[in-house]
C-alpha cells in the first residue's frame, strides 16, 4: 500500500543511513542524516512561541451554574505562520467534572503578523474567584516533526457569583407585600402600624378601624387603612462558623443560607426597609452597610461570592457585640445559623437577652431532608434503628428552638429548599404584626 503525507516523508528520509561524529563518543554513530536534517529544519520553520503576544476579553463574573466566555487574543509577529496547540489553564473548580479536556485545548494557526482569537467557555462549580493560571503553547513546524513549547501569564479573574434560585419566590412575597401595603384590589384591612389612608366602610372590615370623625363630615361610613412601616433596620447575621460547613444535599448550609438572605433582602428593598449584612465567625468576615436600595442587592451578592465557612467554633459573644454595635437602634437581625443543641446552648442562649431586649431577633437555621426520610423508614432493623436516631435528632432540634420561642425569638426551621421562602413569610408575618 502507498504511503502519503508525513508517513511517506519519513520513509523516504529513512532509507538513507550516513555516519556522523558526535563529540561525546570517540567512534563514529550511524544516524539518519537526512532525517534529522528534516527535524531540524522543522524545528527552525515554527514559531517563536516567547515572542507571541496574548491578552484576554470577556466575562469577568457568572452566577454559579451558568457559563462564562473568556476570550484569548494570541498576536504573531514573528515572520512564520503560527501553527499550535494551546491550553487555557484554569483552577479545576472552574469546569463541571469531565470537561476540562476538551473546553480549554485550542488549535489555531496565526499567519505572520496578525492575531486570532480562541474563547475557553468555564462553567464553574463552586462560588468564588476563579483566576487563569497560564497559557500554554505547542507551535509546530510544517512537517509536525518537532515542536517549540512555552506557557505565558495572562491575567483573568472571573467572580462566581451566588445562584439565587430562590428568586422565583419573590414575585409571591411582593404580591402580599402590595397586599399589606394595601395597593391591591383586595378589599382587606391593612395589618401595620404607620396610618395610610381613608376609605369607605366595607362589609367584614374590623369594626375598630372606623374613624368616627370622618364619618361624621361624611355620608358614608369611612375606615382608616394602615400600611407597614417603612425605612425599618434589617441586620442579616451569617454564621460563617464550622457549622455552617456541613452539607445538605450538594450544597454546603452556609450557601442555603445566602440563598435565603438574597431573597429576604430583595423582599426587604422592596418594603422600603434598610438591609445590611454582617458574616462573622470569630471575626468579621464581610461587612455591607449604607447601600441603597438599587444598590444593595448587587453588593450582598458580589460579597456573598467570596464567602467560605471557616473550620472553627463561632464565638456568640463577639457575634451578638458586633452585632450590637452594627445595628446601635432597634432592628430585625436574622441569625442564619445552626440550631444544634450544643452551639445555641453553650454559646447563644447566655448572650442572648442582650440582643433581644434591644432588637427583634429571628433565627433561621437549615434543617436537613434526609433526617426527615430516616424518620419514617421502616422494613428491617437497620430502618427502624435509623428512625429511632432522626427522631431523636429531631427531638432535640425542637427542644432548642422552644427554648429560642420561649426567649422571644421567631424560629423559622426549614430544608434547603423550603428555607427561603419560609424566610420571607416570616419577615412577612411580623411586618403585618406590627412588631418592626
Amino acid at each position: 500500500m502507498a504511503l502519503t503525507g508525513r508517513a511517506a516523508l519519513l520513509a523516504a528520509l529513512g532509507s538513507l543511513p550516513v555516519g556522523i561524529w558526535d563529540p561525546g563518543w570517540t567512534g563514529i554513530l550511524a544516524v539518519n542524516a537526512p532525517l534529522a536534517a528534516a527535524c531540524v529544519c522543522d524545528f527552525a520553520l515554527a514559531a517563536p512561541v516567547r515572542r507571541l503576544r496574548l491578552s484576554r476579553s470577556g466575562d469577568t463574573s457568572a452566577r454559579l451554574g451558568d457559563t462564562a466566555d473568556v476570550t484569548l487574543t494570541v498576536t504573531n509577529p514573528s515572520g512564520r505562520p503560527l501553527r499550535a496547540h494551546l491550553r487555557d489553564a484554569w483552577p479545576p473548580s472552574s469546569w463541571q467534572p469531565g470537561t476540562e479536556s476538551t473546553a480549554s485545548r485550542h488549535r489555531l494557526t496565526v499567519p505572520p503578523g496578525e492575531r486570532r482569537r480562541v474563547t475557553t467557555r468555564l462553567r464553574p462549580a463552586r462560588r468564588g474567584d476563579r483566576q487563569a493560571d497560564r497559557v500554554t503553547i505547542r507551535s509546530y513546524g510544517p512537517l509536525g516533526l518537532f515542536a517549540r513549547q512555552g506557557t505565558h501569564k495572562v491575567p483573568w479573574t472571573v467572580r462566581v457569583l451566588p445562584p439565587f434560585t430562590s428568586r422565583k419566590h419573590l414575585p409571591s412575597r411582593l404580591a402580599r407585600l402590595r397586599e399589606l401595603d394595601g395597593r391591591t384590589s383586595v378589599l382587606t384591612r391593612g395589618e401595620g402600624t404607620e396610618f395610610d389612608s381613608l376609605r369607605e366602610y366595607v362589609p367584614g372590615d374590623d369594626t375598630r378601624s372606623i374613624d368616627w370623625r370622618a364619618t361624621a363630615r361624611q355620608s358614608t361610613v369611612a375606615v382608616r387603612t394602615w400600611r407597614p412601616e417603612r425605612d425599618r433596620h434589617i441586620l442579616l447575621v451569617l454564621d460563617t462558623g464550622r457549622t455552617s460547613a456541613g452539607r445538605v444535599g450538594d450544597v454546603p448550609r452556609l450557601d442555603a443560607s445566602m440563598d435565603a438572605a438574597l431573597l429576604l433582602a430583595a423582599l426587604a428593598s422592596r418594603a422600603g426597609d434598610r438591609v445590611d449584612l454582617l458574616a462573622y465567625d470569630r471575626r468579621v468576615r464581610a461587612l455591607v452597610q449604607g447601600r441603597t436600595a438599587g444598590d444593595m442587592l448587587p453588593a450582598l451578592v458580589n460579597t456573598m461570592a467570596t464567602l467560605e465557612p471557616e473550620l472553627l467554633e463561632t464565638d456568640a459573644r463577639g457575634l451578638t457585640a458586633t452585632a450590637l454595635r452594627t445595628a446601635p437602634r432597634r432592628s430585625l437581625i436574622v441569625l442564619l445559623t445552626t440550631l444544634d443543641a450544643a452551639p445555641i446552648e453553650e454559646g447563644l442562649l447566655p448572650v442572648l437577652p442582650q440582643l433581644t431586649q434591644r432588637h427583634t431577633v429571628l433565627l433561621a437555621s437549615v434543617a436537613d431532608p434526609h433526617v426527615s426520610r430516616m424518620a419514617e423508614a421502616r422494613g428491617t432493623t437497620e430502618a427502624v434503628y435509623d428512625a429511632a436516631a432522626a427522631a431523636q435528632a429531631q427531638a432535640e432540634r425542637h427542644r432548642t428552638a422552644e427554648q429560642l420561642r420561649r426567649h422571644g425569638v421567631t424560629v423559622v426551621d426549614a430544608t434547603p429548599d423550603e428555607l427561603a421562602p419560609a424566610l420571607s413569610d416570616a419577615y412577612l408575618e411580623l411586618k403585618a404584626a406590627g412588631r418592626l
